[in-house]
Order: structure tokens, then sequence, then C-alpha cells
């Protein structure tokens, strides 16, 4: 069976990573957080102490870090993944980038002489845990072919995009929904309560129409009663925001609400909500209209 790394053992990495030792996987893992891999080598992964001894020991890595600097940095940094280089080895990135960086970061590892896929997902580790991601690849069809194996393991439905950068693309719009979607929901339910309302009230009305969602018909549910338990950060999402605006810019194109959703999460940011999950914009728009 393939063997499996995995490096960046956040909420997501550890969820794939369980899923996959559940699936009968070898898995190596590595994290720069060394407790961070804790979980995982309980259920049966290798810890390792770099990038380089994951690669060596897999024929697929698959790196879940913050950023695209943080890609790179285990990528071709001291001790990173292309001098553990081998025949046949492929790194396929889940991380949320730019992709023009995913472009970039493709380059080097051809040049390496090493396969090199992107593998954004949506949803969280509530569901990586039971391989029920929605995955976007993009990159060489075969290698995403040899491999399919572990990618329809890790989702329940792929879509393969074609060339390099696609993929990130897509998920960049994705997330882009994610925002807008948990800052309507979280408006709502502020507007309402000021009105004298339980906000359930509106949800119910909202979920028996042509606009409801799954946030609006889950987590909705949850973000009225304050629970805000992390699935993805408020400061992730912020960060991806981020990202968004700088490959619209890339592009030449203008997103305006883009922009305004940057700026209100970093005022939640500063408020001191990043560690909750995204949707407690929601606790920072009550904290401001109390």
């Amino acid at each position: 069976m393939t063997k499996v790394g995995i490096i960046g053992t956040g909420m997501l990495g550890e969820a794939v990573g369980l899923h996959l030792l559940d699936s009968k996987y070898e898995v190596t893992v590595y994290n720069r957080t060394k407790d961070k891999i804790e979980n995982l080598v309980k259920h049966g992964a290798i810890a390792v102490e770099t990038p380089k001894d994951v690669a060596e020991k897999s024929d697929i890595v698959i790196t879940v870090v913050k950023d695209a600097s943080a890609v790179s940095d285990v990528a071709f940094g001291n001790d990173g993944i292309i001098h553990g280089r081998h025949d046949g080895l492929t790194v396929a990135d889940m991380s949320t980038i730019n992709p023009n960086s995913a472009k970039e970061i493709s380059q080097k590892f051809s040049d390496s002489g090493i396969s090199f896929l992107e593998i954004p997902v949506m949803g969280g580790p509530n569901v990586a845990i039971d391989g029920k991601l929605v995955m976007m690849i993009s990159g060489n069809e075969k290698t995403y072919e040899k491999f399919s194996d572990v990618f329809d393991t890790i989702a329940e439905k792929t879509f393969f995009l074609g060339e390099s950068g696609t993929a990130h693309s897509i998920k960049l719009a994705m997330n882009l929904q994610i925002a807008m979607l948990a800052l309507s929901l979280s408006e709502g339910i502020t507007l309402t309560r000021k009105a004298g309302f339980d906000p359930e009230i509106f949800l119910k009305i909202l979920n028996s129409t042509y606009f409801k969602t799954g946030m609006s018909e889950k987590k909705a549910y949850r973000m009225i009663k304050d629970n805000f338990e992390p699935t993805f950060t408020l400061q992730n999402l912020k960060k991806d925001l981020d990202t968004i605006n700088e490959a619209a810019e890339s592009f030449n194109v203008e997103l305006s609400m883009s922009k305004m959703a940057s700026k209100v999460y970093q005022n939640a940011m500063d408020a001191g909500f990043g560690d909750i999950d995204y949707t407690g914009i929601l606790a920072y728009l009550k904290k401001i209209n109390q």
C-alpha cells in the first residue's frame, strides 16, 4: 500500500492522518511543534525529526501548513523535502495558498525532479476524520491517477481541475463563500436580536427557503448559543481573506466585499476573537453592539 507522509498536523492534518491510519495506510508525520504529533503516534504513525525524513519514508508527502511561506520552508529549507528526494516521490499540498505561489512551488519541485499536486479541500476536521472531505486537485493527471487511492480515501468527492494553480484558485473562491456566509448569518442574527426576537425564529424561516445553507442549518444553531469551538479558526479565515485579496490584485480583479470582509475580520482579531471558530465573528458583532 502507498506510504503517506504528512507535514503539518494541526486540526486538519491530524484528522486526515488518523483516517489514513484507520484505513491501514503507513503514515509518517512531522510537525514543528512536537506535541501535535502525539495523538497520531499513539494511533500508529511514525514520528520523524525533519521534512527530509518524511520524504525519505514516503511515496507521497501531504503538506498541510499555514501559508505559501511555510510550504516553501518545509519543501526547500534546511532538511526540507527536496533533500529526501527519491524516484517516484510526489508532494501534494493541502494548504490554502495563493495560486501564483502554487505555480512557483510546483516549478521548483519539478526542477528538483519531484512531482507536485495541489489538493486543497473543503470541510473541517470533523468530516476529515471520516474521509468525507471534498478535494480539488490540479497538476499532472497521471500523477493524480497514480495516487487516486489515497485521495479517494481522504475525500468522498474529488475534482481534477487541470494545470497547476487551478485548484488553489477554486479553493480561494470557496473560502470567500465561507467568510461571506458567516458574516451574513452573524449580521442577520444580530439584527434579529436587536429587534427583540429569538434568532432561532430567523433561522427557522431562513432554513425554510431557497436561501438556506449548510452553515445556516448546522453551525448557526451553535452560533446562537455562543458555541464557537473551533474547527477552523477566525484568524485562519482572516489569513485566507488576505490571500484572496492578494490573488485578486495579481489578477487585476476588484473584489470590494472581500476587502470589506477582511477589515471586519481584522477588527475581530484585534478585539481578541482570533482563536475561536470563524463563526465567532458573531461574538465580535455582539460585543460592538452591546
